[in-house]
């Protein structure tokens, strides 16, 4: 166990927060809710955007960026959208500060300098997009419009925890627009789908595909595609969503296009995120009590060479061999770090990585540079052994890429192990109980239902599943008739 972390199975939460500090992550920042987001996580962070980033554009997106400030006006043209955002909203209601003479000159808002219009700080973008999008569309000609921004949004949370839940965060926005709802509905699909892609390939996380309930559902949306993720400790956390917006924003904000047949009509239009919540994903999903394990997908430094030495003589032979490692494997694309500093005691570093999550760790010593070998160090399952030299840096590209797949395959294991069945509401509560995990349970299809098993449980419907077969049943609270399961848990 990494030395002063909490054992995870004695408190999950503890150990989470623990970890994101110690492993040199992120930290609270002086405000209140808000994190800083250090190099070792935003270097993690960066690896994400640019796999994303690399997608979006593959599929004809581009990027733009948008005001960070909504009048308020804007904000509240979409109904439901405001409604559904408007307690997590902070507001701008003046833009200077004076001395107050009265009250030891500190400073105070200028009565005189309050804004004509307050202005809400982005809780999320589709009013300022749709407002300016008015001004891009007049024909069919003009769409579709493919558009995603990396920004940051701010959703003023009581109960923050870093990178699950904090007042601002790091995100990326896709808004677009189109002239069919047979369109807008198939980017809805394909940007879940590329959400899917990325998070099992790239960050080695299953997930669920499918929709949420109309209670679950996104403030201002007809329609929410997710994918679910299922964390050690047993509890549900969304990924990522899609949303297809219908008409309501075109509707909201007058967005017409002329037809070919030149025909008024409104537009039709998505949104889709994924946030910095991703990292507690990433954490929660592969991570041990000796500290982080990062996919090799998205380890800032995939290997990282130790050298074991007595004197420079010695450290000059190690570091002959380690800078011929270390140009092999950079040639083969994978990222590698030769710590040298005589700062540290090679099980200090071994230590250090360990807690950092490193995939591979090479340790050479006199012995080794003798025998023409080196010893390699799995992250993942903490093996060591014993590799020869030659042809090194091949063996460790193959490597890593099983290391991708093992982690995959674990928490796939454990992911379909916690996927449970039941038929009746003692037995969907002593499973929560018991057990945790997905719960896949019939349900009427009412709120109220939805509302009564969340208040009795805190387990709410994570999705409609896109792949389950349709199975007539009894809704396990209501025991009214239902056609198909639901995936319920306690989530994040």
């Amino acid at each position: 166990m990494a030395k002063g972390l909490t054992k995870r199975s004695e408190d999950y939460s503890k150990w989470y927060n623990e970890l994101v500090v110690k492993a040199d992550l992120a930290e609270n920042a002086a405000v209140r809710g808000c994190m800083v987001i250090k190099p070792y996580g935003y270097a993690i962070w960066e690896k994400m955007q640019a796999e994303l980033d690399k997608k979006f554009k593959e599929t004809g997106h581009q990027n733009a960026y948008f005001p960070l400030f909504v009048p308020k006006s804007l904000f509240e043209a979409e109904e439901k959208n405001a409604e559904g955002f408007a307690k997590e909203c902070a507001v701008v209601t003046h833009y200077r500060l004076k001395t107050d003479p009265e009250n030891e000159g500190k400073l105070i808002a200028d009565p005189d300098a309050k804004l004509e219009e307050e202005l809400v700080v982005r809780p999320t973008s589709e009013a300022i997009i749709w407002n300016t999008y008015k001004g891009w569309i007049q024909s069919y000609r003009d769409l579709p419009i493919l558009v995603n921004q990396w920004a940051n949004v701010v959703r003023w949370e009581m109960r923050t925890r870093l990178f699950l839940r904090t007042a601002e965060f790091l995100w990326q926005e896709g808004h677009t627009a189109h002239a069919t709802k047979e369109e807008a509905l198939a980017e809805t699909a394909q940007m879940n789908q590329i959400y899917a892609d990325f998070v099992q390939n790239f960050m080695a996380i299953p997930v669920v595909q499918g929709r949420k309930t109309e209670s679950e559902r996104f403030a201002g949306a007809d329609d929410t595609f997710c994918i679910e993720a299922l964390m050690q400790d047993g509890k549900a956390l969304q990924a990522g969503t899609s949303h297809f917006l219908g008409q309501n924003f075109a509707k909201a904000f007058d967005v017409k296009y002329a037809t070919k047949e030149g025909k008024q009509e409104h537009v039709w239009a998505t949104s889709w995120g994924v946030s910095t919540r991703l990292m507690g994903a990433l954490i929660m999903t592969h991570s041990d009590d000796q500290g982080l394990v990062l996919p090799p997908n998205l380890a800032p430094t995939q290997v990282v060479i130790v050298p074991i030495y007595k004197g420079e003589e010695q450290l000059a032979q190690i570091s002959e061999v380690a800078d011929e490692i270390v140009q092999e494997l950079r040639s083969l694309g994978v990222s590698v770090k030769f710590d040298d500093r005589d700062t540290m005691r090679p099980g200090a570093k071994f230590a250090e990585y360990e807690l950092k999550g490193v995939p591979l760790r090479i340790a050479i010593g006199p012995k080794d540079l003798e025998k023409g070998q080196v010893e390699l160090a799995r992250r993942d399952n903490l093996t060591k052994t014993a590799v020869v030299r030659e042809g090194l840096a091949e063996y460790i590209k193959e490597l890593l890429g099983q290391i991708q797949e093992s982690l995959f395959e674990k928490a796939l294991n454990y992911r379909n192990d916690h996927i449970t069945e039941v038929n009746s509401f003692d037995e969907f509560k002593e499973v929560l109980d018991t057990k945790g995990g997905f719960i896949a349970a019939h349900w009427d299809g009412t709120i109220d239902t939805e509302a009564k098993i969340k208040e009795l449980t805190k387990a709410t419907i994570r999705c409609i599943p896109f792949e389950f077969k349709e199975e007539e049943g009894e809704c396990v609270y209501s025991g009214k008739p239902s056609s198909t399961r639901v995936l319920f848990a306690k989530a994040y």
